[in-house]
């Protein structure tokens, strides 16, 4: 009863506010302390997930896989098979490459999750896609098509929830799953292997390291790297009241890659379920060089100054108008550090602020004073849906919104009108059509594309969904950039 009491307490917050930042409410900060709202979140994913496997919409061999050349967007729908509307998508200025079942991959079972890129020295193009039973590995060819090079293995258990970044020519991943700690893996392996023979690599004999010396259970929800500063940070474990790091900000030192170090942790606001940590670059001169993390932490953007990684530094927690469970963002120029976009998974389900209508919310905040950020303005989607993970390329945030599949927004304007009246939706790749005669054109469920890497110089950019397998899909203008 008292959580369903609290999350009417959000909803009356919002509806009441007067402005869009707001100071973080004691007792709902300490509602979301006890993991009840994530937890939630976990098993209403989880119920909606085993009801589709049961129906058979897990099993990925029955979707058709391989595209000869590649399928313009054409009347605003891509059609994989003609006439079947399973295999038709709703589209806009982008052109689908290939796609391939996660069956082809290794896995018959579906559930994607995370996933990152890598780019070789040589140029080469790779993609990491996370799946329930490991990481799998597939080269972009010029052409745009996924060769499967092989997979490294879950550590302990299959997972649901795998998410992957990559630091120089490693890759990091970490799980929800217990004892799976965080795997370091040499990518340059894959620069030999002949894709006739995948390789089936091995935690014993093939990881560069694995670390959980500070992860109490061994598992946690993301992982982040900071490249510039040599460093990794672990966020999201559990249990969260375990003492001293109390889920939060976990640094691991990269210098020498083949033994990671425990520097500390930031444990000041309790759990971080996401963040971005980088060499402060932006108008707030006092933090200027420092090292900063934007934690994206259930019910706050809380943005640390975590130049020493022992302690925590909080510059400032706040929360906004719809906050239900804030959940990933960016900043929109890593080199002039004055705005970020945010995203909320929970409002759209819970229908609250913003998103009481369903449509998913795009949270804009001006960052120039880090002591005091401001939700500047919102940008509602088109379609809807639930918004995940969004990452920004020269003035573009590329969102993965679920059953929405793939939207790219114009967000160049906000630094002239940070109400973000002027953003616009400039693309998308709807990877799921079975939402498609929805009410408002899909639904608030947690189906479709978990997650997509939009930084390969070639344009190509590679999305994960959770039941199908993988896509790839280029802009038809890849040559237009706002910035």
């Amino acid at each position: 009863m008292k959580s369903n009491a609290l999350l009417l307490a959000i909803g009356t917050l919002s509806g009441i506010s007067v402005a869009r930042e707001l100071e973080p409410s004691a007792e709902l900060s300490a509602w979301y302390d006890t993991g009840a709202a994530h937890q939630e979140s976990m098993e209403h994913k989880i119920a909606q997930w085993e009801q589709a496997e049961a129906e058979g919409k897990f099993d990925s061999t029955q979707w058709t896989g391989r595209v000869k050349d590649y399928l313009a967007c054409k009347d605003g729908k891509v059609e994989l098979v003609k006439g079947d509307p399973l295999q038709t998508f709703r589209c806009k200025d982008l052109d689908l490459y290939d796609f391939q079942p996660h069956a082809a991959f290794g896995n018959s079972t579906g559930r994607g999750s995370g996933s990152w890129g890598w780019t070789a020295p040589n140029g080469r193009e790779f993609s990491a896609i996370g799946q329930l039973d490991g990481t799998a590995f597939a080269e972009i060819s010029k052409q745009g098509k996924l060769i499967y090079l092989g997979k490294l293995p879950y550590f302990s258990e299959p997972s649901r929830w795998r998410e992957i970044k990559a630091y120089k020519n490693y890759l990091v991943v970490g799980s929800e799953a217990p004892g799976h700690g965080i795997q370091f893996f040499d990518l340059r392996k894959l620069l030999d292997i002949d894709p006739k023979n995948p390789v089936v690599f091995s935690n014993e004999k093939d990881l560069t390291a694995h670390w959980t010396e500070a992860l109490p259970l061994g598992r946690s929800h993301n992982v982040v790297v900071n490249e510039e500063k040599g460093y990794a940070v672990a966020v999201g474990a559990q249990p969260r009241r375990n003492l001293p790091c109390d889920s939060g900000l976990q640094f691991l030192d990269l210098s020498d890659i083949n033994s990671p170090l425990y520097l500390g942790c930031a444990a000041g606001d309790g759990y971080v379920h996401d963040a971005q940590c980088i060499v402060y670059r932006g108008p707030d001169v006092k933090y200027w060089g420092r090292d900063i993390c934007y934690g994206y932490n259930e019910d706050t953007l809380t943005i640390y100054d975590v130049t020493q990684k022992n302690s925590t530094n909080i510059i400032s927690r706040t929360t906004y108008e719809g906050a239900t469970y804030t959940h990933q963002g960016w900043v929109i120029d890593p080199n002039w550090q004055d705005f970020l976009v945010l995203d909320d998974e929970i409002d759209e389900r819970n229908k609250t602020g913003p998103a009481a209508d369903g449509f998913p919310v795009t949270y804009f905040w001006d960052i120039r004073s880090l002591e005091k950020p401001k939700n500047s303005g919102i940008f509602k989607g088109t379609v809807r849906s639930v918004d995940h993970n969004q990452f920004i390329h020269r003035g573009l945030a590329y969102q993965s919104n679920y059953g929405a599949g793939l939207r790219i927004l114009d967000i160049s304007s906000i630094r002239w009108d940070p109400t973000a009246k002027n953003v616009k939706e400039i693309a998308y790749f709807d990877i799921f059509p079975e939402d498609d005669n929805e009410p408002g054109g899909g639904a608030n469920n947690y189906t479709g594309t978990w997650s997509h890497y939009p930084y390969f110089k070639s344009g190509y950019i590679v999305i994960n969904t959770i039941e199908r397998g993988v896509w790839v899909v280029k802009r038809s203008n890849p040559w237009w950039w706002p910035w």
